[in-house]
Protein backbone atom coordinates (compact mmCIF):
# COMPACT_ATOMS: atom_id res chain seq x y z
CA UNK A 1 0.00 0.00 0.00
CA UNK A 2 1.38 3.36 -1.00
CA UNK A 3 2.15 5.68 1.89
CA UNK A 4 2.48 2.86 4.42
CA UNK A 5 5.28 0.61 5.65
CA UNK A 6 5.24 -2.80 7.30
CA UNK A 7 6.32 -3.52 10.86
CA UNK A 8 9.55 -4.98 9.47
CA UNK A 9 10.32 -1.79 7.53
CA UNK A 10 9.49 0.37 10.57
CA UNK A 11 11.73 -1.78 12.78
CA UNK A 12 14.67 -1.32 10.40
CA UNK A 13 14.02 2.42 10.12
CA UNK A 14 13.72 2.96 13.88
CA UNK A 15 16.43 0.51 14.97
CA UNK A 16 14.15 -1.63 17.15
CA UNK A 17 12.76 -5.14 16.79
CA UNK A 18 9.73 -6.01 14.72
CA UNK A 19 8.03 -7.31 17.86
CA UNK A 20 8.48 -3.94 19.57
CA UNK A 21 6.85 -2.22 16.60
CA UNK A 22 3.95 -4.69 16.77
CA UNK A 23 3.54 -3.93 20.47
CA UNK A 24 3.53 -0.18 19.77
CA UNK A 25 0.78 -0.75 17.19
CA UNK A 26 -1.22 -2.93 19.57
CA UNK A 27 -0.98 -0.33 22.35
CA UNK A 28 -2.03 2.51 19.96
CA UNK A 29 1.27 4.36 20.39
CA UNK A 30 1.62 5.04 16.66
CA UNK A 31 -1.04 7.33 15.17
CA UNK A 32 -2.56 6.42 11.81
CA UNK A 33 -1.89 2.66 11.93
CA UNK A 34 -4.24 0.63 9.76
CA UNK A 35 -4.76 -3.11 10.03
CA UNK A 36 -5.01 -5.13 6.86
CA UNK A 37 -6.13 -8.56 8.01
CA UNK A 38 -3.62 -9.37 10.75
CA UNK A 39 -0.95 -7.03 9.37
CA UNK A 40 -0.26 -3.55 10.74
CA UNK A 41 0.33 -0.87 8.11
CA UNK A 42 2.19 2.15 9.50
CA UNK A 43 2.19 5.57 7.81
CA UNK A 44 5.57 6.23 6.16
CA UNK A 45 5.84 9.60 7.89
CA UNK A 46 5.20 8.13 11.37
CA UNK A 47 7.88 8.75 13.96
CA UNK A 48 9.18 6.28 16.49
CA UNK A 49 6.99 6.36 19.59
CA UNK A 50 8.53 7.76 22.73
CA UNK A 51 7.64 5.93 25.89
CA UNK A 52 8.91 6.19 29.44
CA UNK A 53 10.72 2.86 29.75
CA UNK A 54 14.04 4.24 28.49
CA UNK A 55 15.38 7.64 29.49
CA UNK A 56 17.20 8.12 26.18
CA UNK A 57 16.38 6.59 22.82
CA UNK A 58 18.74 6.49 19.83
CA UNK A 59 17.83 8.51 16.77
CA UNK A 60 16.12 6.92 13.78
CA UNK A 61 18.29 5.29 11.17
CA UNK A 62 18.42 7.05 7.81
CA UNK A 63 19.13 5.54 4.40
CA UNK A 64 22.37 7.59 4.23
CA UNK A 65 23.65 5.92 7.44
CA UNK A 66 24.36 2.61 5.67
Amino acid sequence: MNGYMTTKEAAEKWGITQRQVQNHCKMNRIPGVVTHGTTYMIPENATRPVYGFFSEQPAEKHASDN
